[in-house]
């Protein structure tokens, strides 16, 4: 078997013979986003290090606790999704994970992001959106494929200018935040979709005050202005 499913209401753990099948890619012990279920496992066992070949490990909306240190050792992988858990702290050993692209940890108890994390060069997708993270290592600047950063409802106050290194960003979510003012590099975030509504680069939700949310809405240019008219002062 390359991919495995397994479902169930009443799902507590995971079944020790699946940690036999070495050639095991795919992993996914989720429910159905549309169901609205939510499983009951605790504890993601350590074994999980054994399985070497997985490239996509789904354990979404489940009621994890811990994630062990073992899954740095999964060098293969490449998407991981922990959203919707009871999360607290992340092992450090995740920063190992140097092949993985996109990182789901939204609607979580995190309240930081740990520094490991920002060590991943080939990350393109981060969501730690509905979770407490308070601030953000400067550390950040070394995720340099990032294209979308997903930071909503946490209790963020501000944020590093290393954000505004982030070159090839096109997807940045602020909102509902506690932000008061943007670092004033942030104009230079110029891949981002300054489109409609704010689509691609979210603020809503925010005390700001500097810029003011209407010359956020702007685009990077008129934030690039107002940031000079302060220095010019």
């Amino acid at each position: 078997k390359k991919k495995l499913k397994i479902s169930g209401r009443e799902l507590l753990s995971v079944p020790m013979q699946v940690f036999g099948l070495d050639q095991l890619q795919v992993l996914e012990m989720s429910p159905e986003r549309e169901s609205c279920l939510r499983y009951r496992m605790e504890l993601l066992p350590q074994e999980i290090g054994r399985l070497r070949n997985l490239t996509c490990l789904y354990v979404d909306s489940n009621n994890l606790k811990k994630i062990p240190a073992e899954i740095g050792t999964l060098s293969r992988l490449e998407r991981l999704t922990l959203s919707n858990n009871s999360l607290s702290s992340l092992p450090a050993e995740m920063g190992a994970l140097q092949r993985l692209r996109s990182l789901h940890l939204a609607n979580n108890s995190l309240t930081e992001l740990p520094a490991p994390l920002c060590q991943l060069r080939s990350l393109t997708f981060l969501d730690v959106s509905d979770n407490k993270i308070v601030t953000i290592p400067s550390s950040i600047r070394h995720l340099e494929k990032l294209e979308t950063l997903l930071l909503l409802f946490n209790s963020l106050e501000s944020l590093p200018e290393d954000v505004c290194l982030l070159r090839n960003l096109h997807t940045l979510w602020l909102g509902n935040n506690h932000l008061r003012s943007l670092p004033a590099a942030f104009g230079e975030l110029v891949n981002l979709d300054w489109g409609y509504n704010y689509c691609s680069c979210n603020f809503e939700g925010n005390p700001l005050e500097s810029p003011p949310p209407e010359v956020c809405s702007r685009g990077p240019e008129r934030i690039r202005d107002y940031f000079s008219s302060l220095h010019r002062i």
